[in-house]
């Protein structure tokens, strides 16, 4: 059986961390006392905040650096991103968003089809490692997309890497490699 170019997988997109500076000192404490849905963590050096639409989780730094998590897409990220600067604005920091960058997503897939690991492994030696008393996935670096993706014998498959485009490529390039090693329905 050759692996038809047809196929379509939905890919979906669970998680994008993105990064952005304030280009100003942020008061950890003020935030804490002044901001809504915020944690703040004195001994960590940071403080929580949370948005509900879009679903982010920022970490702030005194600095000026903050961390998002959560979003489902970079458009939702950047949006985030925004917002949460809006937010720090209004307690009287003279924020400006700048240097925004996606730095990580997380994705996953299902396959239709369940995959033998051991073979998919020694098929792909240097590149894919599977350590079945560690973890139960194979694991699968593509370093010309900075992703690694991680293979279920369910058929499941984890995806990480710089940008969606670079996740969507790493699928691309690694369903053939899976479909030669999928599990015969016996």
């Amino acid at each position: 059986m050759e692996p038809s170019n047809d196929v379509a997988l939905d890919i979906i997109i669970t998680n994008v961390v993105s990064v952005f500076r304030t280009r100003c000192h942020l008061n950890l404490r003020t935030i804490g006392l002044e901001g809504s849905n915020v944690i703040y963590k004195p001994e960590m050096g940071k403080v929580l905040m949370k948005l509900r639409k879009p679903r982010i989780t920022a970490s702030i730094w005194s600095s000026g650096k903050i961390i998002c998590t959560g979003a489902t897409s970079e458009e939702e990220a950047k949006l985030g991103a925004r917002r949460l600067a809006r937010c720090l604005q209004k307690i009287g920091f003279k924020v400006r968003f700048s240097d925004f960058k996606v730095v990580n997503v997380l994705a996953v897939c299902s396959l239709p089809f369940q995959i033998r690991l051991i073979e998919f492994t020694k098929n792909n030696r240097p590149i894919a490692s599977y350590e079945p008393e560690l973890h139960p996935a194979a694991t699968y670096r593509i370093k010309n997309l900075r992703s690694t993706v991680q293979v279920f014998s369910t058929g499941n498959i984890t995806v990480t890497g710089p940008n969606v485009q670079s996740v969507a490529s790493a699928v691309e390039q690694i369903y053939p490699l899976l479909f030669e090693c999928q599990k015969t329905l016996s």
